[in-house]
């Protein structure tokens, strides 16, 4: 059989963090290197805005007959083109597309002032429903999600799997939830190569769990959603639900940045399916996938193992996170007289103060949900979500306790529906929000965050800095590192 390992595309200005976990790549990668031809061979890109022929195969599709989503792919334009510019990824072997996510930040809506619209009360908390009258009239749903799966030519690799799994087949036939479910076409299997050992039943249904979302997300509720739960439960989050990014960009719509919705709003009687181009596989932990991208996070990662911190996250104790990550243009900004000074030896421990203010352990914030510490006399391991539905449209402020001892970052979230900006201590805004991880979420940041001079005191705008200014800030933080 065929199985993919998620291979993601990189951009230097918009990264994709959604990267198989390495238990994952152990299994499933392929065993040979020397095939004639990579999966990368068979990629194609949509001439067009893949999301505006979804929307259209959505019109013109009988959405409710047996076979809607044969026609639903039927309908979709023919793609062409491969993909260019790749680099090759030093752990796993595995080729990237550099080019692929531009529009991820091309498109992306940056200084928006959206914190002074006035509170909208947030969608109701009842079972989800279908909309009355959908698709223009047509007929209701008689098929469950499973049997429209079943029954597609489009998806005899996905039901395969899935009938490998009884509990699954039960919830997708049951009425228990409105399910919605990402489903892979057969051409996003064909996108691999053959591998000779198949991967572990767990692992393949970790990875349906992945495609399911137990709640309902028809196309309009997508679009402005940055993050959607899952059906599988991730003990590095607490056993709370791991997430799927989505994205929509010049080049359409599109699941953990790199798998493009081509099929929309596929009504069964417990659910909507949408259909992708590409698997869906659960990422690493946060560290891993910076270590992964050194285009865009090299300075980072060598302050945090020069510093210990590297070893030292990654092996304590913790239920989810938040890292806020500099890129190396953040770094670069703060100038060769500053980056001289930390990177040296007198410099280290002003180094390890200053990283440590960038990370948030056992709180994970996405840009639309939020897995708080519950703190108790024992551990800060218990997490409460507070999905999308529960993050007001409008303002939403939380202050995340950072690594450095009695510092918190105060955040800002602004959202007016699709568009949401997150704002760190007023000034500095998140460039790339919501890289899914293993353990938590990463959120890269064009500025290097920098403490105030004293405790409460004011937060830095952005002026420019000398090193005894930085050296000045970080002094009543440092007896934690003498």
């Amino acid at each position: 059989m065929k199985f993919s390992t998620t291979l993601l595309p990189l951009a230097a200005v918009s990264t994709a963090f959604v990267i198989p976990d390495e238990q994952i790549t152990n299994q499933i990668i392929t065993e040979s290197q020397t095939s004639s031809k990579t999966w990368l061979d068979k990629i194609s890109e949509t001439k067009d805005n893949v999301f505006s022929h979804a929307e259209k195969s959505f019109k013109d599709a009988v959405a409710f007959s047996g076979n809607a989503f044969d026609n639903a792919i039927d309908s979709l334009s023919e793609v062409g083109g491969k993909a260019q510019n790749v680099i090759e990824c030093h752990h796993s072997m595995t080729k990237f597309d550099i080019t692929g996510w531009l529009d991820s930040a091309i498109s992306a809506v940056e200084d928006i002032d959206i914190f002074d619209h006035p509170h909208e009360k947030p969608p109701h908390h009842g079972n989800p429903h279908h909309p009355k009258n959908p698709h223009h009239g047509h007929e209701k749903p008689n098929r469950t999600v499973y049997e429209l799966i079943a029954s597609s030519k489009y998806t005899t690799k996905l039901a395969k799997l899935i009938n490998e799994y009884p509990d699954i087949v039960d919830a997708l036939n049951g009425t228990k939830a409105n399910y919605t479910v990402f489903a892979p076409t057969d051409e996003a299997f064909e996108k691999i190569p053959d591998h000779h050992k198949k991967p572990s039943k767990e692992l393949i249904k970790a990875v349906l769990q992945y495609h399911v979302s137990p709640d309902f997300y028809p196309a309009g509720r997508v679009l402005v959603s940055h993050t959607i739960p899952t059906t599988l439960d991730e003990s590095s989050l607490g056993d709370e639900p791991q997430r799927l990014r989505i994205g929509l960009g010049l080049k359409g719509l599109a699941v953990n940045f790199y798998s493009r919705v081509v099929a929309v709003n596929i009504f069964g009687t417990n659910g909507v399916i949408h259909g992708v181009d590409s698997l869906l596989l659960p990422p690493p932990p946060a560290l891993k996938i910076i270590e992964l991208l050194p285009g865009e996070f090299s300075t980072l990662q060598l302050g945090l193992e020069k510093t210990g911190l590297f070893d030292s996250i990654a092996s304590a104790p913790h239920t989810g996170g938040t890292l806020f990550a500099p890129s190396n243009w953040a770094f670069q900004k703060l100038g060769p007289k500053i980056n001289a000074f930390l990177f040296s030896k007198y410099g280290e421990k002003y180094l390890k103060a200053l990283l440590k203010y960038h990370v948030v352990a056992n709180q994970t914030l996405y840009s639309d949900a939020f897995y708080k510490a519950k703190s108790d006399d024992k551990s800060l391991n218990l997490v409460d979500e507070i999905d999308a539905a529960d993050i007001p449209k409008g303002h939403f402020h939380v202050d995340l306790p950072t690594l450095l001892e009695n510092k918190s970052l105060s955040i800002d979230i602004g959202r007016f529906g699709g568009l949401i900006t997150i704002k760190i201590n007023g000034f500095s805004t998140v460039s790339v929000q919501d890289g899914i991880a293993k353990d938590g979420v990463i959120h890269v940041l064009s500025s290097v965050l920098i403490p105030p001079k004293t405790p409460g005191g004011v937060m830095w705008a952005g002026e420019e800095l000398e090193v005894e200014d930085l050296m000045e800030r970080l002094i009543p933080y440092m007896n934690e590192e003498l």
